[in-house]
């Protein structure tokens, strides 16, 4: 097969689909593969490092999209790649569309085979190529919010560790996933005090098991939600409903409620987020303001750690990938079926039942 890695194009997105070492892998397997001039670079990877693994490097996305039977991306297309995608070619990438109509338009009448890696399925329901994003924006979800508390960008002007002598910042996680089991990780390490809620006990048994004894578990509902976003200095939003549009946990309302200066980071922004003022953001400019409440939307946050990022992302993706392209789309489904859930658009049609009746 005639694989095509463009270079990312969303707004401070560095990270690159396809490595020199997957490269090297999918050319030994006799698969024809062409890179984007520069598309690894922010990555650490060179032009010279994908020739050396078989790679041909190609200047322009407009080559590599035209002579590429699959493209395999990071990110979704925007608008500029809409026209570029061609009836018949497997995109393979996180699509996210049940946050973008004009994203789901395109791609219906593109007549492309759309396969998002957000809703490719295990066994057991969980979610393997989303699982190692989710881990690196959990993590980086209590590391900006804790930078974005800082007073000078107009947070509470709080240190959520504290200090000997003084409380440590509260932070309110809603979800115990593997984004929010993450962030908790992370603002429990920092020292703050935690509270995680979930309406999944299994979940919150896990986290009370394995997290700090200042890391609290409850049962969510709206109550206790506007019990804790009172006194809470960070809120994160770290709902996942696959392949659907996150719920609106926080109205806006609620944010007369929070005190001034307080910091929502919306980690569900993909999928629409779970915060009703949610808008998407960007690294460039990350944050608004709302009723004195910090938001921070970013939607490709890992983007912002590309090395770590791209490795942590093609380790698991790229066996799909070899699948796919040593069988096709249609067999690959059948060798494996975890990617069954994945196809989400084909051939001008909606396949994934979550997606039918959104638009």
């Amino acid at each position: 097969m005639i694989i095509g890695v463009p270079t990312e194009i969303k707004n401070n997105e560095s990270r690159v689909s396809v490595t020199p070492a997957g490269v090297f892998e999918l050319t030994k397997a006799n698969h024809q593969v062409y890179v984007q001039s520069d598309a690894g670079l922010a990555s650490g990877f060179t032009n010279a490092m994908y020739l050396e693994a078989g790679a041909a490097v190609l200047d322009t996305i407009e080559e590599v999209y035209e002579i590429a039977e699959m493209i395999v991306k990071v990110k979704e297309p925007i608008e500029q790649e809409y026209s570029l995608v061609k009836e018949g070619q497997i995109v393979f990438t996180y699509f996210h569309f049940a946050s973008s109509q004009a994203l789901t338009q395109a791609m219906l009448a593109s007549k492309a085979t759309c396969i998002a890696y957000e809703t490719v399925q295990d066994v057991d329901g969980s979610l393997p190529l989303l699982t190692p994003m989710s881990e690196i924006a959990g993590r980086m979800a209590t590391q900006q919010g804790a930078k974005f508390l800082e007073k000078p960008i107009k947070g509470k002007g709080i240190l959520l560790g504290g200090v000997p002598g003084v409380q440590p910042g509260k932070v309110l996680v809603i979800g115990a996933g593997v984004v929010g089991v993450q962030a908790a990780k992370m603002a429990a390490g920092l020292g703050a005090s935690v509270v995680v809620l979930d309406i999944d006990m299994k979940k919150l048994r896990y986290v009370n098991d394995v997290m700090p004894p200042h890391v609290i578990t409850e049962f969510s509902n709206e109550y206790k939600i506007r019990k804790h976003i009172i006194n809470a200095d960070l809120i994160i939003g770290a709902v996942l409903v696959a392949g659907a549009k996150a719920p609106k946990l926080i109205t806006r309302d609620m944010l007369k409620d929070m005190q001034h200066g307080t910091v929502m980071v919306d980690v569900a922004v993909d999928q629409g987020g779970c915060f009703e003022t949610t808008k998407p953001t960007t690294h460039e400019n990350p944050t608004y303001i709302i009723d004195e409440v910090v938001h921070y939307c970013v939607t490709n946050m890992p983007g912002a750690v590309p090395y770590t990022s791209t490795l942590a992302l093609t380790n698991v993706t790229f066996p799909y990938v070899m699948t796919i392209a040593s069988n096709g789309w249609e067999k690959a489904l059948e060798v494996d079926t975890r990617l069954e859930k994945g196809l989400n658009i084909n051939n001008g049609e909606i396949i994934l039942d979550e997606l039918k009746g959104l638009f």
